[in-house]
């Protein structure tokens, strides 16, 4: 087996049909190693530049669907690209980056490729993309749509002063939303956190229960 045919045998589980044989081909000509991690509540993906003896290093979470995998991947590869030509000489999300993210993901604007409404909202995002697509939420919550998490809830979905539980089973109490994120108070600390909308968190009610905070 090739080292093409390798990779694309591991990329089949995580990301389109469509989006293999490029990315697979990326993979050789950019020389990176990908890694699949655990799921990361801060980050979908990073890129480390090569060190010493270590070549470049691209870090994806693996319960991200399909579309939102490959969408992390090329942005982390713009980095990498951002990288060669620059090194650290512009910022990591400014103009040049912007542009080599942009380049690259024209290979893959297609409906053969994303769903119509995933496109649609890709399409708008990458006018002017930023540094996480997290920020964009008309893009996320299409994105979400496609999730295979059915035990996840959207912060935004849940009512006023319902309990809620974070995957580190932590216990939090929705508040008032302010501007773009909800205040929302530990049940055990008494402290005040601010949470995304499209925070993903659990019911109280769920397998482990809720325990009693109050």
């Amino acid at each position: 087996m090739t080292q093409l045919e390798r990779n694309s045998s591991i990329l089949k589980k995580y990301i389109p049909e469509q989006a293999i044989y490029p990315i697979a081909n990326w993979i050789i000509q950019f020389d990176f190693k990908l890694k699949i991690k655990r799921g990361r509540a801060t980050k979908y993906g990073d890129y480390r530049q090569p060190v010493k003896s270590l070549n470049h290093r691209i870090t994806i979470n693996h319960d991200l669907n399909k579309f939102a995998f490959l969408i992390t991947l090329v942005h982390e590869i713009a980095h990498l690209v951002n990288w060669n030509k620059y090194k650290n000489a512009v910022k990591p999300h400014g103009p040049e980056w912007k542009q080599e993210f942009k380049l690259l993901m024209r290979h893959f604007m297609s409906e053969t490729v994303f769903p119509a409404d995933i496109l649609h909202a890709l399409t708008q995002y990458m006018q002017n993309p930023v540094a996480s697509s997290c920020s964009d939420a008309h893009l996320m919550r299409t994105l979400k749509k496609y999730d295979n998490k059915p035990d996840v809830i959207l912060l935004e979905q849940l009512s006023l002063n319902t309990v809620f539980k974070t995957s580190t089973d932590r216990y939090f109490i929705k508040g008032e939303k302010r501007r773009t994120r909800f205040l929302c108070r530990e049940l055990r600390t008494k402290r005040d956190y601010l949470f995304s909308a499209l925070a993903e968190v659990y019911s109280a009610e769920g397998p482990i229960g809720y325990k009693g905070l109050y």
